[in-house]
């Protein structure tokens, strides 16, 4: 339904779905917390108000295959539940297609794969705000320290540009 609502604002039953998507995922959110996606997503707002959303599509398909093997199963699971994968693919390679099907996703979306304005001094702050977060609030499946977690801002840094400054493909809005 993302896609429907996306190129087609008045679409009001994708609308509508994506409505419920989101309570679900509320839902989810506060029984199982969100882990280092949502952190790393949380200081980038914090410290150049990125929208949450957008630096969260950034930074998931990084750090969902950074998490490696560890995820593989789950994210297998996922993938045949979308339809990008099959249930006979092996999980490692249920676990790229659905990593892939994000990356295609934000593409025509119009999602940027880097952030502009992220200031070298300031990823170590940053990182350690996000590692605090995520550990041990979150159930991560991989356990990142602060350090670790700084490779995720060199990233997603655009350092062409100094200042932030998103446009969403145009479309039909309701």
């Amino acid at each position: 339904n993302i896609l429907v609502a996306y190129e087609d604002g008045t679409n009001q039953q994708a609308r509508a779905n994506m409505l419920k998507a989101a309570y679900k995922a509320g839902i989810a959110f506060s029984k199982s917390y969100v882990g280092y996606i949502h952190a790393v997503a949380h200081s980038l707002g914090g410290q150049y108000n990125i929208p949450h959303g957008l630096a969260n599509s950034v930074l998931m398909p990084l750090i969902l295959d950074d998490y490696g093997s560890a995820v593989h199963k789950k994210l297998h699971e996922l993938g045949v539940s979308a339809g990008v994968t099959t249930p006979e693919a092996s999980h490692q390679e249920g676990a790229a297609a659905f990593i892939q099907a994000i990356r295609e996703m934000n593409r025509r979306l119009g999602i940027p794969t880097t952030l502009p304005g992220i200031q070298k001094q300031d990823i170590s702050k940053m990182a350690h705000h996000a590692a605090r977060e995520a550990n041990p609030l979150y159930p991560v499946p991989v356990l990142m320290t602060a350090k670790e977690l700084e490779r995720f801002y060199y990233n997603v840094a655009d350092w062409s540009k100094t200042t932030y400054e998103y446009r969403p493909a145009l479309r039909k809005s309701a």
